[in-house]
């Protein structure tokens, strides 16, 4: 999603006519400000589910599970870091810290969460 495709004028072209329909009398900058905060969140969402993929891929009998979680934190701020830098190379995006602070924030969401239900299984079996 670090294409030209993902940029915010492009996702503006279709987000920001929704959001008309689901905010009938919202001004231009509620709007602007409500496909940002859309935008922001599709970070941590896709870095969620990054990070559970990940503690299912890394999971291991043997492993502690604060170590899978861990290294899957550690992969997926990796990850996004060397997305924000591709995205330097892209004309109409720009590489952002500040994503890469809320990708790892995803990462961090999506381990914890994948290491709950896999220690809740764990529990049951």
């Amino acid at each position: 999603m670090s294409s030209d495709y993902f940029s915010g004028e492009q996702t503006g072209g279709f987000l920001l006519p929704l959001l008309e329909l689901l905010l009938p009398g919202a001004s231009p900058a509620t709007l602007e400000a409500v496909h940002a905060l859309v935008r922001k969140l599709a970070h941590v969402t896709e870095y969620a589910i990054l990070a559970i993929l990940l503690v299912r891929a890394l999971d291991h009998p043997e492993r502690a599970a604060l170590t899978t979680a861990a290294a899957a934190v550690a992969l997926g701020t990796a990850y996004a870091a060397v997305d924000e830098l591709h995205q330097t190379w892209v004309p109409s995006r720009v590489g952002s810290p500040y994503d890469v602070a809320l990708d790892a924030c995803g990462t961090l969401l999506g381990a914890a969460l994948a290491t709950a239900l896999s220690a809740g299984r764990r529990s049951r079996a």
